[in-house]
């Protein structure tokens, strides 16, 4: 069984690598750092010797980058079983005076990448007439909060994306789960002072995705909403 997963070097990415390592399948891994992913495939192959790991540095903003990546990935494998959207970017702003450019680019790194990726990789998916897609939201998309501009209205898009998919995907057996974290601990909070039990840990979100994954044909789960136990920061 084949995965591949985009932010795949850290945070929740990485997290989400080692869960299905785990259960033995395959990993096909992308991230825009070249020497984090190296890390990253050489830990899990050490880590899970039976599997295959493998890793594909682009940048999936680029369309180009898309492009290379998903031809990677056709190259080397004929079945994409399970695909996670999670490659992503926070940079805080307000609608009015947020820097120029800044919606385009949250919307290229949060939107832009799982829309082409998920378009190059269908055909072989709807093929098999199987697979799961996994898109990593944000409680961002749901509701907005201060600071969020740009970042925020991406998710939105995202879920509006992944609803939109969920619809056109069921006659061909391809599951799609639209994935809604609040505030986990990883890199982006570490030297934030926010002590690391106040929010959840990156792995309780991979152990949800991998959860839904294993679920029979005829039931997929739609949403996955997780909060830190005491509630939103």
């Amino acid at each position: 069984m084949n995965v591949v997963i985009t932010g795949a070097s850290r945070g929740f990415g990485r997290s989400i690598a080692e869960q299905f390592g785990a259960a033995g399948y395959d990993l096909f891994l992308c991230s825009r750092d070249e020497q984090r992913l190296e890390a990253a495939v050489k830990s899990l192959q050490t880590k899970f010797p039976s599997i295959r790991v493998q890793g594909n540095a682009a940048d999936l903003a680029d369309k180009n980058g898309i492009n290379s990546f998903s031809e990677w990935v056709l190259n080397l494998i004929t079945g994409v079983h399970v695909l996670v959207n999670n490659a992503g970017s926070f940079l805080p702003g307000n609608v009015r005076d947020e820097k120029e450019g800044l919606l385009e680019n949250m919307m290229a790194v949060n939107l832009y990448s799982a829309y082409h990726l998920t378009r190059r990789l269908l055909p072989a998916m709807m093929k098999q007439r199987s697979g799961h897609i996994f898109n990593m939201c944000s409680i961002a998309s749901l509701n907005a909060y201060a600071n969020g501009g740009a970042y925020s209205i991406s998710k939105f898009a995202l879920a509006g994306f992944s609803k939109n998919l969920r619809e056109e995907l069921k006659q061909f057996g391809i599951k799609v789960t639209t994935v809604y974290p609040g505030a986990a601990y990883t890199d982006s909070w570490s030297g934030s002072g926010i002590d690391p039990k106040r929010i959840m840990e990156a792995s309780d979100i991979a152990k949800m995705i991998f959860a839904a994954s294993q679920l029979s044909s005829s039931a997929c789960v739609e949403d996955i909403i997780l909060r830190p136990q005491l509630g939103d920061l």
